[in-house]
């Protein structure tokens, strides 16, 4: 299923009071980012009780029921966690995931609301939930006639609302902190290898082992967590932060000429990091054209050429980080800035080459 228009958990609550209260609704999105935990939520602002079915862990007849004979007729009994006497919310987690047996078991529930001569209470609500088949899970194409028979709406992750509910859920503050300065790491693309991968899941999993290990967590500790949960890149990345934030380095010192770049073996994660915020500074403090750098801008600009020289004379290959091309090839500073270090530092600029 491919999304045309996608939207923030923050407009969930609002389309599902719209849509699930008179139509079933399908969300999609990639692992980790907080499907589950929405419909939860929704169901509970509305006074009901969410009942989750697993599409994954299910057999048809889990559904269906078993037959009994009821004056000379076999009658299906529907299971105690469907046949309810009051509404609920009737939660189909993964039903892309299911067995195409299950899905046929799913459709009388989703079209008819009903499984044999059972029907769902009135005010009762249908939402399923599941994967896409791009995000590298199991996932299994919906027949066409029961795609017809539900809503879709495709989630994708959203720092700002993470971070709004970070701050009233007792995420760690590093946590909340690191993603306030990189909202780009709250989610990555799931790998075609087996390896941890970026999700507000996965950062809420390291806040509570954080949380459990409390503050005598060592530094090797922090590493095994940060990669068992991270995407690696951003695992370096966060422990490079909690070392600034247990460390007398930080950018801002080292910008104001209080402290200069971490030159020890050990630290090289933490150069590594700074250098990376470094690099977010100066594409956010600098303006696309010299002619419209303020006199005090220009004196950044030379501060950041005289940094950039003492970076690359701990690493070059670091100090190249600076100034390379983002993700699709495109530079990332402005060329006016990229000319002068050209002309200042020829060896950084022909090792980006």
């Amino acid at each position: 299923m491919q999304a045309a228009v996608t939207v923030t958990p923050s407009r969930i609550p609002e389309l599902l009071l719209g849509l699930a209260t008179v139509r079933p609704v399908f969300i999609w999105g990639a692992p980790g980012i907080g499907k589950s935990s929405l419909v939860r939520a929704f169901a509970e602002s509305l006074g009901l009780e969410c009942v989750s079915l697993l599409g994954t862990q299910l057999a048809p007849e889990d559904l269906i029921g078993v037959p009994q004979i009821r004056d000379g007729r076999s009658v299906f009994c529907p299971p105690e966690a469907i046949a309810r006497d009051e509404p609920y919310c009737l939660f189909l987690d993964e039903l892309n995931a299911a067995t195409p047996d299950v899905q046929k078991a799913f459709y009388s529930l989703i079209l008819d609301r009903r499984i044999g001569n059972y029907e769902l209470p009135e005010g009762s609500i249908v939402i399923g939930a599941g994967n896409r088949a791009t995000d590298n899970a199991l996932a299994r194409p919906i027949a066409s006639a029961l795609v017809n028979r539900l809503a879709h709406v495709h989630l994708r992750a959203s720092p700002a609302d993470w971070l709004r509910w970070a701050a009233g859920a007792g995420i760690h503050p590093w946590i909340q902190d690191h993603l306030t300065d990189r909202p780009d790491h709250l989610w990555s693309k799931p790998p075609k290898t087996e390896e941890p991968f970026s999700t507000p899941r996965s950062w809420h999993m390291l806040s509570d082992a954080l949380h459990s290990f409390g503050p005598t967590l060592d530094e090797e500790t922090l590493k095994v967590l940060a990669h068992g949960t991270l995407t690696p890149a951003h695992a370096v990345a966060f422990c490079g932060y909690a070392k600034i934030v247990r460390s007398r380095f930080g950018l801002d010192a080292i910008l104001k000429g209080d402290a200069r770049w971490p030159h020890r073996i050990e630290d090289r994660d933490l150069l590594y990091y700074l250098a990376e915020s470094f690099r977010g500074r100066l594409a956010k403090d600098l303006p696309a054209s010299k002619e419209h750098a303020s006199p005090s801008v220009r004196q950044t600009a030379y501060r950041a050429k005289s940094l950039l020289v003492q970076l690359a004379e701990i690493s070059v290959e670091v100090a190249q980080t600076v100034i390379a091309d983002d993700t699709d090839g495109n530079p990332l500073l402005p060329a006016w800035f990229l000319v002068e270090a050209a002309r200042d530092m020829p060896r950084l600029v022909e090792a980006r080459r």
